[in-house]
């Protein structure tokens, strides 16, 4: 009596580097698995691919891998077929997850350009060395590639297959201003800044732009991508910028707090005043009351946004609120001056400092390792010692120009132009300004506020 055929399953995977190296595409892996599995008389019941996830990436990612194993846990599967060791794991511990695995369900795995048995002690024991040979040899690679990375990024230089991002191309390796759109994206941040809302910019420009304006993703990119403040990463140099680093940390401070109300009226202080029980802004709605005559008033107020979680949070008018801004900024402008001059001896957490001088303390790590040469030593410290001591020297005089800027700002008849604004632009110029308002905790009244610095 013949026996059934072995119900076969092919795995096959590359990684984005291996792609397009010889011998190792899906198609040529998979045509090879066939080709054995024919010759052997095995039935083929599903094939599974990875693309472009790396064998050092834990299982979770490797979804291909994930579905074989879930077809084998239904004992679907008497054998699995991989061309080499290296697609099938380079990771020793998932390697030995999947191992109990296919032991509890009577499967194995089998290689048809290599030797491998795994069902003998000695098998196992060969399995795990050219495992950990295999895994030596990617970290060793992932740190080769992450040390060229770290030098074209402190160098200004554009890595391989990297896109320009909108309002840049690419010239001799470095990023520079696309003069064809540039003129888009300077309007972008410009009208920004007199809104603070990049829906309204959004349609600012495409309105004035046309079938020229970017996509809504390219448009969103603008106000998050730290390139356009001329940083990235380490490197607060890398390419030139349209706005400053401290327009760009202020951008990232306002959408963090953004909160979009779902009614026509636009709230002044929707997304400033914070929650002194939980610590979530508190959000625009409108109490309405009937007037005696038939009328109905509308009273804008604010609470908080978690208010469905049962705890008891401000509820304040919205008139009450404009009038302690008012009243109370030009005095709280002059005492927050003295603490903020104060606490300017401390480095802020929006410091690029700390990562300059983790970097460096990388760079003496590689020294110290041999992975580097004294010469690139020797230019590297040099150039992130000069970083550090510029950072610090922008730090201080930055938080002395904005309080300048502000100090010009409450100045004058400020009063009386800001009663003349829309509610809109009056939303606009707090959010410039103050970065939070406070709620005293146990009266729920406006107790104070912080300036955007």
């Amino acid at each position: 009596m013949n026996k059934p055929a072995l119900r076969c399953a092919t795995y096959i995977r590359v990684s984005t580097e291996e792609q397009h190296l010889e011998g190792l595409s899906l198609p040529a892996q998979k045509k090879a698995l066939v080709d054995y599995a024919n010759t052997q008389g095995y039935t083929i019941v599903g094939h599974y691919a990875d693309e472009g996830i790396s064998a050092r990436k834990p299982m979770r990612y490797r979804k291909g891998l994930m579905s074989l194993l879930e077809d084998v846990k239904k004992d679907k599967i008497d054998m699995i077929l991989v061309t080499k060791l290296d697609r099938w794991f380079r990771n020793i511990k998932d390697y030995n997850i999947t191992e109990d695995i296919l032991k509890a369900h009577h499967c194995y795995w089998k290689t048809i350009f290599e030797n491998y048995d795994s069902s003998t002690a000695n098998g196992q024991m060969v399995i795990n060395i050219m495992l950990s040979v295999n895994q030596a040899e990617c970290d060793r690679t992932s740190e080769r590639i992450k040390a060229v990375f770290d030098y074209k990024k402190s160098a200004g230089l554009v890595i391989s297959g990297m896109h320009a991002p909108y309002g840049y191309r690419v010239e001799q390796g470095k990023l520079i201003k696309d003069a064809e759109v540039s003129d888009i994206v300077d309007e972008a941040f410009r009208y920004y800044f007199t809104c603070y809302s990049k829906r309204q910019t959004r349609l600012h420009l495409q309105n004035m732009y046309g079938d020229r304006c970017p996509s809504v993703y390219k448009i969103e990119r603008l106000f998050s991508s730290e390139k356009y403040a001329g940083c990235w990463e380490d490197n607060p140099n890398f390419c030139p910028p349209y706005i400053t680093r401290q327009q760009y940390q202020s951008i990232q401070d306002i959408t963090q707090r953004k909160i979009y109300p779902k009614r026509a009226y636009d709230y002044v202080f929707s997304g400033l005043i914070v929650c002194p029980v939980c610590g979530h802004t508190l959000t625009g709605f409108t109490k309405r009351q009937k007037l005696r005559s038939g009328g109905v008033s509308l009273y804008p107020r604010y609470r908080c946004a978690d208010k469905f979680n049962s705890h008891p949070s401000p509820c304040v008018s919205e008139s009450v609120v404009e009038s302690y801004m008012t009243d109370h900024v030009i005095l709280e402008l002059h005492e927050q001056f003295a603490r903020i001059r104060v606490a300017n001896s401390t480095p802020r957490q929006s410091s690029p400092i700390p990562r300059l001088r983790a970097e460096l303390d990388r760079l003496n790590t590689m020294f110290q390792k041999g992975r580097i040469t004294e010469d690139f030593y020797d230019q590297e410290y040099v150039r992130l010692e000069k970083e550090i001591q510029e950072a610090e020297s922008y730090q201080s005089y930055a938080i002395e120009r904005r309080l300048s800027e502000l100090s010009g700002i409450f100045s004058g008849n400020w009063l009386e132009l800001y009663n003349k604004l829309d509610n809109i632009h009056k939303s606009a110029f707090w959010k410039s300004t103050i970065k939070d308002i406070q709620c005293d905790p146990e009266t729920h009244k406006i107790c104070g506020f912080h300036f955007l610095i």
